[in-house]
């Protein structure tokens, strides 16, 4: 099998072991799997069990899902933007399973409540030039450039651009919340 069709790739291993200080006889008897799995593994030589997983991914702090994902045999993901309006503003906007990010601009006076699509997310405003004023349902802020504002997406929340402006809205999917 070549590395392009490998799911995981276990050569990670040896990063976090290196970064680590740790040698192979330590993890080996840190972890209670043997010295020759590990360098197995490391060299893709060799797939493992979930409970050998587990029992190395426990001598990093992580989880067994945390190792699984850090050795997928992930290449990067590229996307256009997508131009779209809402409200008076105008946005450009990429997005992946994670995280959403929009470019946006809009002249003084616009408006726009609950920009684009939410979901479970956090949302973060960055003034980058411009006056904003941010309206949550207890509370109203003013942003200047440079300025910044992070608040639960689901709450009801209206942007107005106080001067022509232009800003990044991004949406950071929360974590599982049980």
């Amino acid at each position: 099998m070549n590395n392009a069709d490998r799911i995981c790739d276990f050569t990670v291993l040896r990063d976090l072991r290196k970064r680590e200080g740790l040698s192979i006889a330590d993890l080996a008897m840190q972890s209670g799997v043997s010295a020759s799995v590990i360098s197995k593994l490391e060299r893709n030589r060799s797939t493992a069990e979930i409970d050998t997983l587990f029992r190395i991914a426990r001598v990093f702090g992580l989880t067994l899902s945390d190792l699984i994902s850090l050795a997928e045999n992930r290449t990067s993901h590229m996307v256009a933007a997508e131009k779209y309006r809402s409200g008076d503003f105008h946005f450009k906007r990429v997005s992946y399973a994670n995280v959403r990010c929009m470019h946006a601009s809009a002249k003084a006076g616009s408006k726009v409540s609950r920009p684009g699509m939410h979901r479970d997310d956090y949302e973060l405003c960055w003034v980058l030039r411009g006056r904003l004023r941010i309206t949550l349902p207890n509370e109203s802020r003013e942003l200047k450039n440079g300025m910044s504002i992070q608040f639960d997406a689901l709450l009801e929340h209206t942007y107005e651009a106080l001067e022509d402006s232009e800003i990044v809205i991004t949406h950071i999917r929360k974590g599982k919340r049980f």
